[in-house]
């Protein structure tokens, strides 16, 4: 990779995420960190507004934007096969925003790059997730994203019934199944509930923040170790 595109991925790759170290950038750039160091601080130097340091991560400054792109045959391809593969496993409401965004891509592709999109031979089975879980899914997200708590009647591999209040984190896929990570207030500790097997849910009014050791990062540190 030439270093001016490696520049460009650089920046690419910082701007899409909230906080990036260098460690991710040199394994998805297959370059040393030490290079990575260099590069960033290159484009620091060229007026690209990075924030962070060495050892830490870079996040991009608000407001820092690059000129519309066009996507290749390739990267075209890749996104209809995203979008046909997820739609399937997506609540209604997001499905639907993932099909609008790609129409909106395919609409200012250039002909040859919208037809090898539009004639990829991939395609996702019929069968998906069925409306109780999609409907679950949708009310999960919004709680997720709101912050607030839920009040959830859930139903674990045994067959047994038990009220949580839980503080939702995110929402994982694991091929068929969806699971909810979240704060357990009655066990007072991180627990995953399988959608599939939540019997009722109820969005609470009250609402949450952040609070050490009960949030995503603490439980993924958790697992890594």
């Amino acid at each position: 990779m030439r270093r001016a595109d490696r520049l460009f991925q650089i920046v690419q790759l910082i701007r899409g995420r909230r906080l990036t170290t260098a460690d991710f950038l040199a394994e998805r750039l297959e370059v040393s960190v030490r290079t990575v160091y260099r590069d960033v601080a290159a484009l620091q130097q060229q007026g690209v507004p990075i924030d962070g340091e060495a050892g830490v991560g870079y996040r991009m400054k608000a407001g820092f934007d690059l000129p519309p792109l066009m996507f290749s045959k390739g990267e075209a391809q890749a996104l209809v096969a995203a979008v046909r593969l997820s739609q399937r496993q997506l609540d209604e409401g997001l499905a639907g925003e993932a099909e609008e965004a790609l129409g909106k891509i395919l609409a200012v592709l250039s002909p040859a790059a919208r037809a090898a999109a539009e004639s990829l031979a991939v395609y996702a089975p019929n069968a998906g997730l069925d409306a109780a879980t999609r409907e679950r899914l949708a009310r999960l997200r919004e709680a997720t994203e709101s912050r607030q708590k839920l009040g959830l009647l859930y139903r674990d591999l045994g067959d047994v019934d038990s009220q949580r209040t839980v503080r939702p984190l995110a929402c994982f896929f694991w091929g068929p199944v969806w699971t909810l990570a979240a704060w357990c207030e009655l066990r007072e500790d991180f627990r995953s509930f399988r959608v599939d097997r939540i019997r009722k849910l109820e969005l609470l009014d009250e609402r949450f923040r952040d609070e050490p050791g009960k949030t995503l990062a603490d439980m993924n540190r958790l697992h890594r170790n």
